[in-house]
C-alpha cells in the first residue's frame, strides 16, 4: 500500500477556530517522525466584548462551523480527526460530549481526538489516585461550569477553577506564560490532585511541563493531552522530553 512520504505513519486532520493561533504551532511541536498535521480552520469573527452570553454563542458558532471545516480537511485524505478546539466538547456533560464527538466520527468516517475526551484520558493516565482537580480556562463562568459538570459526569471533582475572562478570541493568544504559571499556583493546594488548563488558543504545553516539577503534581496542558492522545488512539508510543510526563512516560 503507497504512503504518504512525510505522513507515513498518521496523517493528521487537525480541525481548529481561525482565530486560533496557538495549536498549530504547538502540535507541530509535539509532532513526531512519520506524522504530519494537516490544519483545516473552522471559519469564525473575532468576537469582542465577550460575556457569559457571547461567549457561549460564540462557542456554539464554532461548533456550527465545524462541519465544514471537516470536509475540507477530508480532501488531503487524513487518517484521524484531532481536534483544535476545546470549549463546545465539554458541553453537555459526558453525554454531550459524546455526541458531539460521534457526529464528527460518523461525518468524517474517521476516528477523532478531542479535548474533553483527552483530558479525561490524561487524568486517568495518572493513576486511580488523581480525583480532586482544579482548572483554569479562557472561558467564562457559564463555560467553566460545563467543564466542571463534564468532570463530575467523569468522577472529579473540581476543587477550584479560575476564568481568565479573556476580551475576545485573539486575546486568548495573549496570556502570557507568566500567567499561566502564575494561575497554576493560584489553583494548587493540598486538596488538589491533579491540574488542568483547558482552552486551546492558550500555548501552555511548556507552563505546564514547568509546573509539574515544581508542583510535584501532574499539570494537564489541554493541548498537549489532546495531541498525545491523538498519538496513542493510533498506536504511536513515541515518547518525547520536555513537555510534562504525559509525552515521556505514558
Amino acid at each position: 500500500m503507497n504512503r504518504d512520504q512525510l505522513g507515513f505513519r498518521r496523517k493528521f486532520g487537525v480541525l481548529g477556530p481561525s482565530t486560533n493561533t496557538s495549536v498549530q504551532p504547538d502540535f507541530d511541536d509535539l509532532r513526531v517522525p512519520g506524522v504530519t498535521n494537516h490544519y483545516s480552520r473552522i471559519v469564525v469573527d473575532n468576537a469582542k466584548a465577550v460575556s457569559n452570553e457571547t461567549f457561549m454563542a460564540g462557542a456554539w458558532e464554532i461548533s456550527d462551523n465545524t462541519v465544514d471545516a471537516v470536509k475540507g480537511v477530508l480532501t488531503c485524505a487524513p487518517d484521524y480527526l484531532v481536534m483544535g478546539m476545546s470549549a463546545v466538547t465539554f458541553f453537555g456533560g459526558a453525554e454531550g460530549a459524546d455526541a458531539w464527538r460521534r457526529n464528527v466520527e460518523e461525518i468524517s468516517g474517521l476516528g477523532v481526538s478531542t479535548g474533553a475526551d483527552s483530558v479525561v484520558a490524561a487524568l486517568k493516565a495518572y493513576g486511580p489516585g488523581i480525583r480532586k482537580v482544579a482548572f483554569f480556562s479562557p472561558y467564562f463562568p457559564t463555560a467553566n461550569a460545563e467543564v466542571k459538570n463534564f468532570l463530575a459526569d467523569h468522577g472529579y471533582e473540581t476543587v477550584r477553577d479560575i476564568a481568565l475572562q479573556c476580551p475576545s478570541w485573539l486575546a486568548i493568544a495573549e496570556v502570557e506564560e507568566r500567567r499561566t504559571i502564575d494561575t497554576f499556583k493560584a489553583l494548587d493546594g493540598d486538596d488538589v490532585d491533579a491540574l488542568i488548563q483547558v482552552g486551546t488558543n492558550i500555548s501552555g504545553i511548556r507552563a505546564a511541563a514547568a509546573a509539574e516539577l515544581y508542583l510535584g503534581k501532574p499539570v494537564i496542558a489541554i493541548n498537549t493531552a489532546t495531541y498525545w492522545h491523538a498519538l496513542r488512539a493510533n498506536g504511536i508510543q513515541d515518547r518525547l522530553m520536555g513537555f510534562g510526563r504525559l509525552m515521556s512516560e505514558f
